[in-house]
């Protein structure tokens, strides 16, 4: 488009102020010549899932950095918090369990630990951070990619449920003494998330964080949480360049800033009776986290039977909550994680009231199919 003003048709006298008139030209030159705004995408894998990325911006070379920087920042999280691979933190805090010194951990991590810790009492421990010896019993993620797997039994299911709650979990370094060999799993002795902390021999506050003797931590259900809320920040302290964006690590997905034409973002919720489509679409501008926990997501069958990989922390078996999906909308994307797992446990009546009390929209589809939800996402989401 060519900068500068058409012919003028003259109908009668008007007049105008020469300042008025170089600010009517600057503010048609800055519309007619503003940077076009375009969209750039990439696909990988990461984190056990595909990841979708559709950033929008001016400069080509700015968004294809961001891109990159974003997939660098879901490796590092993953890097952190995944038990499987052997130096990663989680790694390093399992290991410690039974040690009186407990494990030296980054304050960040230390700040989500506690939060998560908040959560899974508040959730009366439908949430439980400490599930992780149950769910690796059962190991419905590999059995339900390679076919190969068992039902464990209701003895093996007690023995690890004995090294779960997450009232054992204790920080600070003030705690030090009176954790050790006496800390079994028997549940004798134990912590209540105490905010104590200590300080090095500089006098820099050092957080640590404590386990009873085969304790397991696993960050897997608000892994690609935690990652989204770090991509947010990633793109919050951009210059600028990035616009808006949309990021999808399996089911959660982070919207940020706006399109380029003004419309809304909109994000598909899945039908659990049939994943391969929608059950409807949520309409949002602006940024926000969505997760979706569902039991469609990994599961096996046995005799007509379907087990599923969300695990209820009081039984030690599949939720049966009678809800199939939970779509959670926050404005944090490792408590949105949090929060779908916990309100599917705790089945619609008390998930609506634990997601109100987190600040969270909610929408529930229970095992009839029926659609429960918050007044908030009454008025963003629309059924096909």
């Amino acid at each position: 488009m060519k900068c500068g003003i058409g012919k003028t048709v003259r109908k009668k006298r008007i007049l105008v102020r020469p300042a008025l008139i170089l600010a009517l030209l600057l503010a048609v030159a800055a519309a007619g010549c503003s940077p076009k705004v375009s969209s750039f995408e990439t696909t990988g894998v990461a984190m056990g899932t595909i990841v979708s990325q559709r950033v929008y911006g001016a400069d080509e070379a700015a968004a294809r950095e961001t891109m990159a920087r974003i997939t660098e920042h879901i490796e590092a999280t993953e890097q952190e918090i995944s038990w499987r691979i052997e130096d990663s933190q989680i790694s390093r805090i399992n290991a410690s369990a039974g040690e009186a010194a407990g494990c030296q951990i980054a304050p960040a991590l230390g700040e989500n630990f506690r939060q998560l810790w908040q959560l899974s009492r508040d959730s009366g421990g439908a949430f439980d951070l400490t599930i992780a010896p149950v769910v690796r019993l059962w190991d419905i993620d590999t059995w339900a990619v390679e076919g190969v797997g068992t039902l464990p039994t209701e003895d093996q299911i007690r023995e690890k449920l004995a090294c779960t709650g997450y009232e054992q979990v204790t920080f600070g370094a003030a705690l030090a003494q009176g954790h050790g060999a006496g800390n079994s799993c028997d549940g004798s002795t134990g912590g209540s998330g105490s905010e104590s902390t200590g300080a090095n021999a500089g006098g820099t506050a050092v957080e640590r964080i404590y386990l009873p003797e085969g304790y397991q931590l696993d960050l897997g259900a608000v892994g690609k949480g935690l990652a989204c809320d770090r991509i947010l920040e990633l793109l919050a302290a951009q210059d600028k360049d990035i616009q808006g964006a949309v990021i999808s690590l399996g089911g959660n997905i982070l919207t940020y800033g706006s399109k380029p034409d003004g419309t809304a973002w909109k994000v598909g919720v899945v039908d659990p009776e049939k994943p391969q489509d929608y059950l409807g679409m949520l309409t949002l501008t602006g940024t926000h986290f969505v997760t979706t926990s569902g039991d469609y997501e990994r599961y096996v069958e046995v005799d007509g039977v379907r087990y599923h990989h969300i695990i209820d922390p009081s039984t030690g078996y599949p939720a049966d909550s009678g809800v199939c999906s939970v779509t959670i909308l926050s404005d944090n994307g490792m408590l949105g994680d949090a929060l779908s797992t916990a309100c599917f446990v705790l089945g619609a009546e008390q998930g609506l009231d634990l997601a109100r009390e987190y600040g969270a929209e909610i929408l529930i589809v229970t095992d009839f199919g029926e659609l429960i939800m918050s007044e908030g996402m009454r008025g963003i989401f629309q059924e096909r």
